[in-house]
């Protein structure tokens, strides 16, 4: 695998939501690594302005971008009547601060083809894409105007179908990553490794592009594991959501680093699809929350927000894997150099 296609074997992973900023991709870049922005959740000028804030910067970079669920746009009658109903659940949630729920929002494709067609028309070095498969006509224009063009995959059968758009490059992420999983095929929710190493070392059987491994990377040991299993480099979230050039929410950052938080679990409490959280109290009470993505995220998004504002963080989402208790606080500059010192 050529050193240049990256430049560096750590990639700070894109977090939607304000987490990832153009500051961090400076820090990242600063540390030895490459830095990733996010578009989910933005409009369009909003992505393309932080574009533009990144680029003044003069450093590479990715842009990250989520592929919508046909099957959610809109949902089934009767995965309608589910969101429904998880809607009335979460009444006494939005009272508890005096907010409003909104209306189910069904129609919500995240201005994928304005995204789509604003990266065409100003690339990026790379995009990768998450939550499916972009399609080969989309893959191949980006390519076409000059971008490396990154798909994320949970399982051997997902990275097989990736392949099959001819991406430049895979990341294969783990049951064990905070946020969000990647995954899209049936049953990618169920873990089929140990291990990120394990994943990496499977997917690498099955297909010949780079790999990009994610999940509880947390340290230069585990870096070094799964450059061993044949990864390319590593995507890197949550060590990295503690740090100061970080957007993540202060209850987000603290919560991280309290005590009082002992476990992770997989959720759709939150959004309606399935992410991995420190265990909090509106996880626990909501365990039997549906599939609906995007629908839900907009549901919770004003309890979320309100949660954020009073210094609560049991009402917010807060994304961590499994090795979250070895974030830290600092320079994100620091915390690359610290994994790149230990390879």
């Amino acid at each position: 695998m050529p050193e240049s296609l990256f430049g560096t074997p750590f990639i700070a992973a894109p977090m939607a939501g304000g987490t990832s900023t153009p500051a961090l991709v400076q820090a990242v870049h600063e540390g030895g690594g490459l830095g990733f922005i996010a578009a989910g959740y933005k409009s369009p000028e909003a992505m393309t302005a932080e574009i533009a804030a990144t680029r003044a910067l003069d450093i590479p970079f990715g842009m990250n971008v989520f592929v919508p669920d046909p099957r959610q746009l809109p949902p089934s009658p009767e995965a309608r009547a589910h969101l429904e109903a998880y809607r009335a659940e979460l009444e006494p949630e939005a009272a508890r601060y005096g907010v409003t729920l909104p209306p189910l929002r069904l129609d919500d494709d995240d201005a994928w083809q304005d995204k789509i067609d604003a990266l065409l028309a100003d690339p990026v070095e790379f995009v990768s894409f998450a939550f499916g498969l972009p399609g080969k006509p989309v893959v191949r224009a980006l390519q076409k105007a000059g971008s490396q063009v990154i798909s994320s995959v949970t399982s051997v059968e997902e990275a097989l179908a990736a392949a099959e758009e001819g991406p430049d490059a895979i990341a294969v992420q783990h049951s064990s990553a905070g946020g969000h999983t990647a995954a899209f095929l049936p049953g990618g929710r169920e873990p089929s490794a140990r291990t990120t190493a394990e994943l990496v070392t499977q997917v690498r059987a099955a297909v010949g592009l780079p790999l990009i491994a994610a999940g509880a990377i947390m340290d230069s040991a585990a870096l070094r594991d799964v450059l061993a299993a044949g990864a390319a480099a590593a995507q890197v979230g949550t060590a990295l959501v503690r740090t100061d050039e970080s957007g993540a929410r202060k209850p987000h950052k603290d919560a991280l680093g309290d005590p009082a938080f002992t476990d992770t679990a997989m959720t759709r409490a939150f959004t309606g699809r399935w992410a991995r959280s420190l265990v909090n109290e509106f996880l626990r009470d909501h365990r039997d929350a549906p599939e609906g993505y995007p629908a839900i995220h907009h549901l919770t998004s004003p309890v979320r927000a309100a949660s954020s504002a009073a210094g609560d963080p049991h009402r917010l989402n807060l994304w961590a894997g499994t090795g979250w208790q070895q974030a830290r606080e600092g320079s994100a500059k620091d915390v690359v150099r610290e994994f790149l010192n230990g390879l």
